[in-house]
């Protein structure tokens, strides 16, 4: 017996019925009661319904998943308007800075208690030496090298091994770090560097993004070359 499909089989294919419905979009105008005698599989059981309560069903998910989603913005904004307001809190802070001092005070103050980060670790160069500070002791050539390769933040394991010895007695606890160049403009040289870190090891991971932490760069930067002059 011959088994090969009939003309009439490749006509009634599934997608040649989509095709012809998507051509004829008053199809179901002319044959209206087809809209009430079509039975559907629910989409979330397993009885039918009509075409016309599926479609409805359809409409019911969309909307759902579209609302999930508009939740999911409004976290987003609010989480970016918390980190805005406390970081604008810093550059006020940072502008009021006239000592190495009042630096590390300021930042203290505001990545603990603003930021929740735990440990942070802070060097610059082009400033005078500051034994009581030591916010300008040397640092290796190495460290300045590979501070100046980072285009923005890295976030992750430590990218400078030598920042590790800035921690203390801590270092070897820590897990997540962001190491941040301290650039005064987004193409300047860096004057410094601002190593962040956690003991937590999804605190800073690879991927995250760095935008609000360029930008505590360039403000950090920036006071620095205040400093300096």
């Amino acid at each position: 017996m011959d088994m090969q499909p009939t003309q009439l089989d490749t006509a009634l294919h599934p997608q040649a019925i989509a095709d012809f419905l998507t051509r004829h979009p008053n199809f179901f105008n002319d044959f209206p009661m087809l809209l009430a005698e079509l039975n559907i599989p629910h989409p979330h059981g397993t009885h039918a319904v009509s075409m016309s309560e599926r479609q409805l069903i359809a409409m019911r998910d969309k909307v759902r998943m579209l609302e999930n989603k508009l939740a999911e913005l409004i976290q987003f904004g609010e989480e970016n308007d918390g980190i805005s307001e406390k970081l604008h809190a810093l550059t006020l802070a940072l502008l009021a800075v006239r000592t190495p001092q009042d630096l590390l005070a300021a930042l203290t103050l505001h990545l603990r208690e603003g930021f929740a980060v735990p440990h942070h670790a802070l060097r610059a160069w082009n400033l005078a030496p500051d034994g009581a500070t030591g916010l300008a002791d040397p640092v290796a050539q190495g460290v300045r090298d590979s501070t100046a390769a980072m285009a923005q933040p890295v976030c992750g394991v430590l990218a400078v091994n030598d920042a590790s010895d800035w921690f203390g007695e801590v270092s070897p606890h820590l897990r997540a770090f962001a190491c941040i160049p301290l650039r005064p403009a987004p193409a300047a040289a860096p004057v410094g560097l601002l190593v962040l870190a956690s003991e937590e090891a999804k605190r800073f991971y690879a991927g995250m993004g760095t935008l609000y932490l360029e930008r505590l760069g360039q403000l950090i930067g920036t006071t620095l070359v205040r400093m300096q002059g």
